[in-house]
């Protein structure tokens, strides 16, 4: 993480190994899952106070921890995502709907597959398009260019 310049690179992933436990493996699920993107301004300013907070408790480099302070299994994440949603009224939204939601507004903003793809880190943008992006109104632009062929 980079946050001078509001970036941050994706280069691993936390797997479960048997008879290790949780380990941080080098390489993201996927060769195209390594990337570096940049940050929104508030994300910049809301990790560097996450930051500040867990200089005081100590140097480990996990800087969302498990209570316990150590890696944080993603299973358990998920579940915490989960309640957290349930308390705030939002039983269909699942972690995938964020994700869903980024490419949506990217493509929204003009963004091309391959870009959106890029960002979210799949190889392929097919399967952001056939996933991740959203439909359901057409485009004022498809209806301009229907309405000049009639």
């Amino acid at each position: 993480m980079d946050l001078d310049a509001g970036t941050l690179t994706v280069t691993g992933t936390v797997i479960r190994e048997r008879g290790r436990g949780l380990l941080i493996q080098d390489v993201p699920k996927t060769t195209a899952g390594r990337r570096t993107i940049t940050l929104p301004p508030r994300t910049v300013e809301l990790l560097q106070r996450r930051i500040t907070i867990l200089a005081t408790v100590g140097d480990d480099p996990v800087l969302f921890p498990s209570p316990q302070g150590r890696l944080r299994d993603p299973s358990n994440t998920n579940g915490d995502l989960r309640q957290a949603l349930d308390r705030a009224g939002f039983p269909w939204a699942t972690s995938h709907t964020f994700r869903k939601t980024v490419a949506t507004r990217l493509d929204e903003a003009g963004l091309s597959a391959r870009q959106i793809a890029d960002h979210l880190g799949h190889s392929r943008p097919s399967l952001t398009q056939d996933v991740y992006l959203g439909r359901g109104t057409a485009s004022p632009r498809t209806a301009a260019v229907i309405r000049r062929a009639l």
